[in-house]
This record gives structure tokens, sequence and C-alpha cells, in this order.
């Protein structure tokens, strides 16, 4: 007779929940009764990214990270006629936290996930209690110069222009050159995760799920007054906490917020885009201490 094993407190679980026509992963952690957070990763990445930030916050939240459409493990069946944009995401999102239950809840924003959770925040403006962006962009200013030949493909959405995107971001080359770009420490870097993520994006149909992605960003720029609106009318702790090394986002960008969120505590950390890689103790301690206290007198 085997003695029944408990699980810790910070187990994950892996998880799908059918909603909206999806077949939905995702990651799960801490108890029922915690301040709900959900974790939105970025490009070209899944859920996996925050492997190692899920179980140090699952004693003060209970955490959520979805793989969204056309990322990772979620499953999304051509019937379906799914159609891949920003906003889209977002709804999705809007149904996977109303099938869950979440009427309030905390974001974590990183890249891809900021315009998703910004977008889901205008849908849901009442539920959110928190906000953590973590390199995820809402400013103009916060734009490298790396944009470039992406704004190109925004101006003239040509096939040339869309094979020159689908070879200079949707390489094994430009996945690792994300990763590690602007990381003082390239041995603090898992070489799975490279590889996880390329060979997602190696699954049949998804390089061109991307590339209608990477066209649709143009419109969350149009975006971003709204969203500064509803930064601007936040009444809840805010951190931003952002890779400084980012090719992609500048540190202005993570400035910006001030003017919005006067409150909000801004932080630069000495690393690169994907900073839970090298930082991801650092960061879950700043998101305890600055969000936690407060979701917790505060309640659901």
């Amino acid at each position: 007779m085997h003695e029944a094993i408990s699980l810790s407190s910070t187990a994950v679980r892996h998880r799908y929940l059918e909603v909206d026509g999806v077949r939905l992963f995702y990651r799960e952690a801490g108890r029922s009764g915690l301040p709900p957070l959900l974790l939105l990763h970025g490009f070209p990445s899944s859920s996996h990214q925050f492997r190692h930030l899920l179980p140090l916050l699952a004693e003060h939240f209970h955490v959520y990270a979805p793989d969204f459409p056309g990322f990772g493990f979620t499953q999304v069946p051509v019937e379906r006629g799914y159609v891949y944009s920003f906003a889209r995401i977002a709804e999705t999102l809007a149904a996977f936290t109303s099938e869950l239950g979440l009427q309030r809840y905390a974001l974590y924003l990183f890249d891809y996930g900021a315009p998703i959770g910004l977008h889901l925040a205008l849908l849901q403006p009442q539920r959110i209690t928190g906000l953590i962006s973590q390199n995820g962009n809402a400013y103009e200013e916060g734009l490298s110069e790396a944009w470039a030949p992406v704004r190109a493909y925004w101006s003239d959405p040509s096939v040339a222009n869309r094979k020159a995107i689908r070879d200079a971001l949707l390489s094994a080359e430009a996945t690792g050159w994300q990763y590690l770009t602007g990381v003082s420490d390239p041995e603090l870097i898992a070489p799975e995760a490279i590889m996880l993520d390329y060979t997602l994006l190696e699954w049949p149909g998804v390089k061109d799920i991307q590339l209608d992605l990477i066209l649709d960003y143009a419109n969350n720029i149009k975006q971003y007054p709204a969203f500064q609106a509803w930064l601007r009318r936040s009444d809840f702790p805010v951190l931003v906490i952002w890779g400084r090394n980012d090719p992609f986002f500048l540190p202005a960008g993570a400035e910006a917020f001030a003017r919005d969120v006067p409150h909000a505590v801004i932080e630069l950390l000495e690393t690169g885009h994907f900073a839970l890689e090298t930082h991801c103790d650092y960061i879950a301690a700043r998101i305890r201490a600055v969000l936690g206290q407060q979701l917790l007198e505060g309640g659901q």
C-alpha cells in the first residue's frame, strides 16, 4: 500500500480548457482564495517562459499562465476559422477568465502580452486589480530602431516584405538573438527555452500566423491613446520592471508609464528582453512587494 503524496503548495498544474472554440492550454499554481494573477507571455514564446516564476508567486497569488491561440500548446481547430489579431486573442482570454470565474485579477504583461492584456483590460476594466509590465510596451518612444523592417512590412505587406520578416524574425538564429542580446552572462539562458520556442514556431502553419500578427501589431500602436487613457484611470498598484538592454523595447518605454501612472514603481534591470531568464527571483520579489500586500488587504 502506497502512502498518499502531498503536493507542495507551489506545485504547477498543466491544464486545458475548452473556451471560445479553442482548446486553451494553461499553467496554474497557488490555491483558491489567493488574489488571482494572469501572466501573459510574449513572442515567440509561451507560458513556458513563466516556468520558474509560477512557483515563486504561488504562495501569494493564484496564478494562471495561458498559451495564446497560435502559440505553445493551445490548439485551434481549422474549422474554427480563427482570425489571428491581438484584439481577437484578447476576446478569447476574456472568455477564458470568465470561464474560470475570475471576477477580479491582476495582469503581468510581457512583449505581445502587453497589447493583448491592454485590449483585455479595455474589455474588462473593472476586473483589473494590479499591473506588472515587464518589457511590455504601451508608448511609441519605447519602440527601437529594430522595428524598422517591421514598419516597412506595415507600410507594404508585399510578398517580398513578408518573406523578409519571415527570414529576419522567424529563424532559429533570430530566436536565439532575442534571448541573448543584452545579457551579460549567457550561461544563465537555458538553451531548451530557445529550442522549444523555435520548435513550436516550426509547427505547420504557425509562421504564417506569426506573420499575420506582426502585420496586425500596427493596430496596437493606433490603440496606444486608449491604452494610456485606461492607465490614467488606474487606482491599483503598478510595477514596471524592464530589461534595459532589450533590442526591441527601449527604457524610454518603461519611463513613459510615469506620465500616466505617477504612482507606478519603475525599475530598469541590467539584462535583455527575456528578463525572467536572468532575474526571475528578483522580479518575483518585487511583484510580491509592490502588489502582494495591497491585493491581500483589498481582497479579490
